[in-house]
């Protein structure tokens, strides 16, 4: 980060950086730490890396377990310039944090309105450090929230163009939680989660057992999907082996041509909002057009 004066700001993921830019605007330097299809649940710091976190004034990252490499971890957990944004979700509103088995899943991101709540903790930790500009960052939060709620109208409104029936999903691994509670189910929808299925957990691994398989493809045929969506920045190897079982049980099973956007915002998708209207719009036409 450069010396500009500005309030330097360093997130771990590009969904928290998207927020904090358009909060901090031209009052702040932002720095995201990884990038592109890296993989968060596993990222281990890297040369440069230490530097730029202690150059930060600011550090905000998502926490419940995603950042869990060692080195990272450790480094965030122990720095007093950083605030767990996910965590303030879950000590503020625990009722909407989903879990799996004994883990949280930290997958907030994947639904609008609950990370329109990361909102206010990052404003206010922007105003402590700076605060003649509170007016500003108050302005572009308010401006923020708004624009998110109507995202995320939108998107369940894409989706729930495709009849309820077919509103089933089986991406690469579990970070299409939230999503299908939000924006997959029917309101007041008790059991929703048998509207989403995964072969692997909640962060990937690539290790997929024949238990595995046989599930998805019994899960495949329960509800008659016949597309699997890859994500970006998990290997296909996974899907690709379910759609080969899948096909020599007689089954037709294909792999979405487009690709879902999950832990990483890479790709053509420049910012959140647009990454999400992506997910939705991919996932609406191939669960719609395809038999």
């Amino acid at each position: 980060m450069e010396e500009s004066g500005k309030v330097k700001v360093l997130t771990t993921i590009a969904q928290i950086g998207d927020l904090t830019d358009r909060i901090g605007g031209d009052r702040i330097d932002l720095c995201i730490l990884i990038q592109g299809a890296l993989d968060p649940h596993s990222y281990e710091m890297v040369k440069g890396d230490d530097e730029r976190l202690q150059r930060a004034d600011l550090i905000f990252y998502n926490g419940l377990g995603l950042e869990h490499g060692a080195s990272l971890s450790t480094w965030l957990h122990t720095s007093e310039k950083a605030t767990a944004v996910g965590e303030r979700i879950l000590s503020s509103s625990p009722e909407k944090i989903l879990r799996k088995g004994d883990s949280i899943d930290p997958h907030l991101w994947m639904d609008i309105a609950l990370w329109s709540e990361t909102i206010d903790p990052i404003t206010e930790a922007l105003i402590e450090r700076d605060p003649e500009g509170t007016a500003y960052y108050q302005a572009r939060a308010v401006q923020l929230k708004e624009q998110m709620a109507e995202a995320d109208r939108e998107v369940r409104g894409i989706l729930h163009q495709v009849p309820p029936e077919k509103r089933y999903l089986v991406t690469s691994h579990d970070a299409f939680q939230y999503f299908t509670r939000s924006y997959l189910a029917q309101e007041g929808e008790e059991n929703w989660r048998e509207r989403f299925e995964a072969p692997e957990g909640l962060a990937p691994d690539g290790q997929l057992s024949p238990v595995d398989i046989r599930r998805i493809i019994h899960y495949l045929k329960s509800h008659g999907i016949s597309t699997l969506f890859p994500e970006s920045n998990v290997s296909r190897d996974s899907i690709r082996k379910i759609a080969s079982a899948g096909r020599e049980m007689g089954l037709k099973i294909h792999i979405c041509e487009e690709t879902l956007y999950g832990d990483a915002m890479d790709g053509e998708n420049l910012c959140y909002l647009d990454m999400m209207r992506h997910n939705a719009e991919t996932i609406a036409n191939y669960l719609g057009a395809h038999d």
